[in-house]
């Protein structure tokens, strides 16, 4: 089950709403009287004990409804990570112990299942014949298995409280708007909102507002230019031309984009509507006048744990900052998939990241904006070709026609992909920057936003009707 998918917005989501209000009339109701009979210190604990059970069911629903037999493998594991939180915070002699064992737990089962097979046959191009079993990829493995993490050092750095309570921690984890695509959401961002939080009017209906965005930005555009994309990419690679491969290229680059910051935006307004307050997860990435601040733009969640969980680590920028970079884009590259073109996607950029900092921040202020911006928007699109095909051969010929080597350098169907899709191009440059921003101030906005939104759902209804083509590409990850 995805967000963008009709099941989801008018039979999911509206089950959950009414059981989630009867739940809180229930907890409210509770709490009153456990604080009146004087049975409970604590009545706010009480208070939501009914909405996070009715979200973890609904949760673990959502999970398994496309993947019925990992949902155990999720509880499992959310088990374990609460007995080494336990474990971490009672046991001060040997708290790293637990810190250690969390971890490589985690890891052993993100590895099993994500690049177990990817190994094998690395050992087997060597001569080392191995066998390893297929294992399907649980949905969002990559996603909760960071968060598990984040729980672990959070709580052994002191930074949070452990959780005592199984359920709560499984809330956590489990919490169906950022379970599958994230963001990856930290325990130390929402620890205290999972029993003491507050929703008003204005909470439900900018999380409401934020929610219709995200599935404007995933249907109506997302949606609609990825069959450009597809068009021109997995054509037959003699069948490559230089304009057709830049066009599925520039299709790719808004497609990812507007998928994967649509997701983040309906998982934002989703938690906003319960009372969470996620980070944000894009800020507008291909305004950039540099990789290194497309990369605080980009999937920013995936960025700061890297940052905060590995390179400050490492040593940062105080000691081998270099191989530091390079250490965490290897592995930026490889939690993206078990494919060398993701490893190589990753060390693409770690290697302009690098070369940047000796040489173009070091001028910055001296390069004229426009071309900074175009150098940025040039290496990310390049970037995108690296990341769109793990046949490495097909990736090749790509880049060889988008350099010229094509038999062909343009034929009809380019100019056609660009006059029957005019307002679709249009609207993807005009929403990949920062337009929102202009009318925070003005007078009625709520009219405005009422209005965008009910077309915006309207539209969207529309588009999925019958739509064959509806998935969400950060699923695999």
């Amino acid at each position: 089950m995805v967000f963008s998918d009709l099941l989801f917005l008018f039979e999911f989501l509206a089950a959950f709403a009414l059981c989630y209000l009867i739940a809180g009339l229930i907890d409210r109701n509770g709490g009153k009287d456990a604080h009146n009979s004087g049975t409970s210190g604590n009545p706010l604990r009480g208070s939501f004990k009914g909405r996070n059970l009715i979200t973890v069911i609904f949760s673990l629903i959502f999970y398994a409804w496309g993947e019925p037999i990992y949902v155990f493998l999720m509880i499992f594991c959310v088990f374990v990570n609460y007995l080494c939180g336990i474990a971490i915070d009672t046991n001060k002699k040997h708290h790293k112990l637990g810190l250690v064992l969390g971890l490589v737990f985690n890891l052993a089962v993100l590895g099993t299942f994500k690049y177990l097979g990817f190994f094998a046959d690395i050992l087997g191009n060597i001569g080392l014949k191995v066998s390893a079993p297929t294992l399907a990829l649980p949905i969002g493995i990559s996603f909760y298995t960071f968060q598990s993490i984040s729980y672990l050092v959070d709580v052994y750095r002191k930074d949070s409280p452990p959780q005592k309570r199984f359920i709560d921690l499984l809330f956590y984890i489990s919490m169906f708007p950022q379970l599958i695509a994230g963001p990856i959401v930290r325990y130390g961002t929402i620890a205290a909102e999972i029993n003491n939080r507050k929703v008003n009017w204005t909470d439900f209906a900018e999380g409401s507002y934020r929610f219709l965005i995200g599935l404007g930005k995933k249907v109506i555009i997302a949606n609609q230019i990825s069959t450009v994309a597809d068009y021109f990419l997995t054509a037959d690679v003699s069948n490559f031309t230089t304009a057709g491969s830049w066009i599925g290229l520039l299709a790719f680059t808004f497609q990812i984009y507007f998928d994967f910051s649509g997701y983040s935006d309906m998982a934002i307004g989703l938690g906003r509507c319960i009372g969470f307050h996620f980070n944000e997860n894009f800020n507008h990435p291909y305004i950039s006048r540099s990789i290194s601040e497309f990369w605080r733009r980009w999937h920013i969640s995936l960025g700061s744990f890297f940052r905060d969980y590995l390179y400050i680590p490492l040593g940062g920028n105080r000691k081998h900052q270099a191989l530091n970079i390079f250490v965490v884009w290897f592995f930026t590259g490889m939690w993206h998939g078990a494919s060398w073109n993701f490893i190589i996607w990753g060390l693409y950029f770690g290697v302009i990241v690098t070369l940047e900092k000796y040489t173009i921040l070091k001028i910055y202020d001296k390069i004229p904006k426009i071309l900074l911006h175009l150098y940025s928007l040039f290496l990310i699109v390049l970037g995108w070709g690296i990341f769109y095909f793990d046949d490495l051969d097909k990736m090749k010929s790509l880049f060889s026609s988008l350099f010229g080597q094509a038999a062909v350098h343009s034929d009809f169907t380019v100019i056609t992909a660009l006059t029957n899709n005019f307002w679709l191009w249009i609207a993807a440059i005009v929403f990949c920057m920062p337009v929102r921003s202009l009318f925070k101030n003005v007078k009625g906005i709520w009219y405005y936003r009422t209005a965008i939104a009910v077309v915006i759902l309207i539209c969207s209804v529309a588009l999925l009707v019958g739509a064959t083509n509806n998935p969400f590409l950060y699923f695999r990850f």
